[in-house]
C-alpha cells in the first residue's frame, strides 16, 4: 500500500505541459543507463560495456526508480532482473533510444558535406526558370547534395526562416530585420501588363499615372509584390483600384488576357498571348531580389556552400 501511495505521488498528473517536459528532462539522461542494465541484468558488466563508474550507473538508476515511483530492477547479489513494471519501461525507452539515434543519423547525414541537405525557400515568381536554372548550376559541382524546397511568399518564408524550417529563402524585398542577414543579389523591372485589345496596347512605355482610372489585379496583401505594387501607384498619385487578389503572378497575368484589369508584373519565363507588356518609365518600377538567413544562426557544409554560390551570383541571378 504505501508502495502504491508513493507511485501515485510521483506520477500524479496536473495537465501541466511543464510537469510533462520536467519528467522528460528528469528521464531522458538515465534512459540509455536503464537499457543497459536491463540488457546485461549485471550492474558491473553494464557499467564497463557504457564506461562509465559503476558508482554513477548504480546512482543513476536509484534516481530514475525515486523519480518514476517504482522500483524497475528486482537486486539479486550482483545481478538484477526486471520488474514487471520494468518491463513496461523497457519498451518504451528502447523505442525512444531508437528514435533519438534515427535522429541523430538524421542531423549528421544532413550536415554531410558531400550528401547533405539545403532547405530552400524561393518566390512563386522565382520557380519556372530561376531557381531551377540555380539548382542544376550548382549541382554539375555538388551533384549528391540534397534540397527540400519550399515556393511561397515573401513573409511566410521569413516566418519559416525564423522557425529553423528553412537555411536559405530568395525574396523580395529584401528585408531588412535584426534577427536576419540578407544580400541583394539583382533587379527585376516591372511591367505594365494590359490586355492586348486594350487603349494602351499600342505603346511601348508608359507613365504609371496614365493607368490611374484602370482596374487592378495584383497579388494578396502580405505578398512582397503586392507592396511595391501599391507603394508604386502612391508614388504615381493614385490608390489602385483592385478588381482581384490572387496568389501566383500567372494567373494574374491570365486575368489580365481575359480583360478583368490590369497588372504589374515581372517579365514572364515564357511569352503569354492575349496581353501587351510595357515599360513603366516613371515612376521607377522594379523590384530587388536577395537572398535571407537567420543571424547567428550556424551553417551546416552544405548550406554554407550554395550560400557562397548564390552571393557568386549577384547581378547575374535573373535573365538580361
Amino acid at each position: 500500500m504505501a508502495h502504491q501511495q508513493r507511485s501515485r505521488r510521483r506520477l500524479s498528473q496536473t495537465g501541466d505541459t511543464r510537469d510533462t517536459e520536467d519528467m522528460a528532462r528528469l528521464l531522458a539522461p538515465r534512459l540509455a543507463y536503464f537499457a543497459g542494465v536491463a540488457r546485461t541484468e549485471h550492474v558491473t558488466r553494464a557499467a564497463q560495456e557504457m564506461q562509465v563508474p559503476q558508482s554513477t550507473l548504480s546512482r543513476a538508476l536509484v534516481r530514475l526508480e525515486q523519480d518514476l515511483g517504482v522500483e524497475l530492477f528486482a537486486r539479486h547479489g550482483r545481478t538484477v532482473s526486471l520488474t514487471p513494471a520494468g518491463h513496461t519501461f523497457l519498451t518504451s525507452a528502447e523505442r525512444a533510444l531508437a528514435e533519438i539515434e534515427r535522429a541523430a543519423d538524421e542531423v549528421r547525414a544532413d550536415a554531410d558535406p558531400a550528401t547533405g541537405k539545403v532547405a530552400f525557400g524561393f518566390l512563386h515568381t522565382m520557380g519556372a526558370e530561376t531557381v531551377p536554372g540555380l539548382l542544376h548550376a550548382f549541382r554539375a559541382d555538388h551533384p549528391r547534395i540534397r534540397f527540400s524546397l519550399v515556393q511561397n511568399y515573401g513573409e511566410a518564408m521569413l516566418e519559416r526562416l525564423r522557425a529553423g524550417e528553412l537555411d536559405l529563402c530568395l525574396t523580395s524585398p529584401v528585408p531588412d530585420a535584426p534577427d536576419l542577414v540578407a544580400r541583394r543579389l539583382d533587379e527585376q523591372k516591372l511591367r505594365l501588363v494590359v490586355p492586348a485589345d486594350h487603349r494602351l496596347a499600342g505603346r511601348r512605355r508608359i507613365r504609371l499615372a496614365e493607368a490611374a482610372d484602370e482596374t487592378f489585379v495584383t497579388l494578396e496583401p502580405g505578398y512582397g509584390l503586392r507592396r511595391i505594387t501599391d507603394d508604386l501607384c502612391i508614388r504615381a498619385g493614385f490608390t489602385p483600384r483592385i478588381a482581384f487578389e490572387g496568389e501566383e503572378a500567372e494567373t494574374l497575368r491570365g486575368l489580365v488576357a481575359a480583360g478583368l484589369g490590369v497588372a504589374l508584373l515581372p517579365p514572364p519565363a515564357f511569352p503569354r498571348p492575349g496581353v501587351v507588356e510595357l515599360t513603366v518609365t516613371a515612376p521607377r518600377a522594379a523590384r530587388e531580389i536577395g537572398v535571407a538567413w537567420l543571424a547567428g544562426h550556424p551553417d551546416t557544409p552544405p548550406v554554407a556552400a550554395f550560400k557562397k554560390f548564390l552571393l557568386s551570383k549577384r547581378g547575374a541571378l535573373l535573365p538580361a
